[in-house]
């Protein structure tokens, strides 16, 4: 029994630093040839080397970095990769959505949260929309409420903070209208891509359709949710100062990791997903000193896991499976740009921004990035998505994110206001090359 503990832990270990490597290969081609965000090469790499590619290749008597989990091979549905390793991914998607939390500006957001509401809304009802319709009307799901639809559209809703943050903070863009407005909602499309994903994976375990069970898994996410918030915030500086006082070593870094990884698995114990609970945390702690003294260490934490993670996503995309989906992924593509350009560009319009601000939100809006790979991957996990359309989240998620800055980059170089008027006084444009405090993202 000991030696067959030891060839897990041996087996585990050679399989995250294959993926470590693989994932800053990938992330250094993307960067250095493509100008693209690594998180590009990390899904790339996980695809060549996961368990439907090379990883299924057998090393004599080694066998096989990435065989396909038993219970895979067995049902043919569920998570190809080993319980041991997708655990590992998991804990590794814990640490991204508490850094996400810690780097929301929680003050600029709540100063811009009308806009970025109305913006938001648009950002999520438009994709979630066009992704179910698209869904049922090409014979991928038997309805409108067919658990395989909904998450669809669940998939479409999300929008990445840090693949825009990061390409506005390379322009000193950061503190402008459009800028505040964009990062406030793509927060919020993130919270509410996730609760509409909780919702789904409550319809689709209770096999219930009616709308009562939809009002009640609705009410209870956004209550779980909104609650969990407001008593992290409320306690956040009486945990700080708690945290603080302790003198031993690093005491800060494992003390927030545990409350993330707490509040994930309270989470899930009320059914929703473990991010949650972690994005809560991060978002208490956001005005708080120790977001701060944690930036160093933490991010260090961040380049060293989270990689697993986006490379374990790559890993469970079955690139044969996707041959019959082909098409449906383009239309979902395409969908999928027009949703958030013109879902949270025409609402832009309407709290004041002018044509190019309005066209700079929506295309800040475009890329799905980390979330949507979440989404997608609970789906297939769950059972409610197949490897096809599994495959077609990912296509979606990378062709989203690879055009975003591309596009965003010269509209945010235009001179010019973005607002039709500068009643609030704020600056409708920052000095180029100056950006604001958040460009850390």
């Amino acid at each position: 029994m000991e030696q067959d503990i030891t060839e897990v832990v041996m087996h585990l270990a050679l399989q995250v630093a294959v993926m470590l490597v693989a994932a800053k290969v990938g992330g250094e081609i993307c960067i250095r040839l493509f100008k693209v965000p690594p998180v590009l090469g990390e899904l790339a790499a996980g695809i060549i080397i996961g368990p439907f590619a090379f990883g299924a290749v057998g090393l004599g008597s080694f066998g096989a970095i990435f065989p396909k989990s038993p219970e895979f091979l067995e049902t043919g549905a569920g998570v190809p990769l080993s319980h041991e390793l997708y655990s590992f991914a998991q804990i590794a998607s814990v640490v991204l959505m508490l850094v996400a939390g810690l780097e929301t500006d929680l003050k600029q957001f709540l100063k811009y949260a009308g806009p970025a509401l109305v913006v938001a809304a648009g950002g999520v009802v438009f994709p979630f929309f066009l992704g179910v319709a698209a869904t049922v009307l090409m014979g991928f799901a038997t309805g409108w409420m067919d658990p395989a639809a909904l998450f669809m559209g669940a998939t479409m809703t999300a929008t990445s903070v840090g693949i825009t943050a990061r390409v506005l903070g390379d322009l000193g863009r950061m503190d402008t209208p459009e800028s505040v407005t964009i990062i406030g909602a793509a927060v919020v499309d993130d919270v509410l891509g996730i609760i509409v994903m909780t919702v789904v994976v409550g319809v689709s375990a209770s096999g219930s359709v009616s709308l009562g069970n939809v009002a009640f898994v609705s009410a209870k996410a956004f209550g779980f949710w909104l609650a969990l918030t407001a008593v992290g915030i409320l306690v956040a500086r009486p945990i700080s100062r708690l945290i603080g006082s302790f003198r031993v070593a690093g005491a800060s870094i494992a003390l927030v990791l545990a409350f993330a990884l707490g509040a994930a698995v309270l989470a899930e114990s009320f059914g929703l997903a473990m991010i949650i609970g972690a994005y809560a945390v991060g978002l208490a702690l956001s005005n708080t000193r120790l977001k701060h003294e944690l930036e160093e260490p933490l991010m260090a934490l961040y380049h060293g896991l989270v990689p697993v993670f986006f490379v374990a996503m790559g890993m469970l995309v079955d690139v044969s499976a996707m041959g019959g989906a082909l098409v449906f992924g383009l239309v979902i593509t395409m969908l999928a740009i027009a949703g958030k350009v013109l879902g949270s560009g025409l609402p832009a319009l309407a709290v004041g921004f002018n044509s190019l601000g309005a066209a700079r939100v929506g295309v800040g809006m475009l890329p799905r990035g980390e979330v949507a790979l979440i989404v997608a991957g609970i789906g297939l996990t769950r059972g409610v998505i197949e490897q096809d359309l599994f495959g077609v989240a990912i296509l979606m998620t990378v062709v989203t994110t690879l055009i975003a800055p591309i596009i965003l980059v010269p509209l945010f170089r235009k001179s010019g206001s973005g607002r039709r008027s500068d009643v609030s006084g704020q600056k409708s444009t920052a000095t180029p090359g100056h950006a604001g405090s958040s460009d850390r993202a």
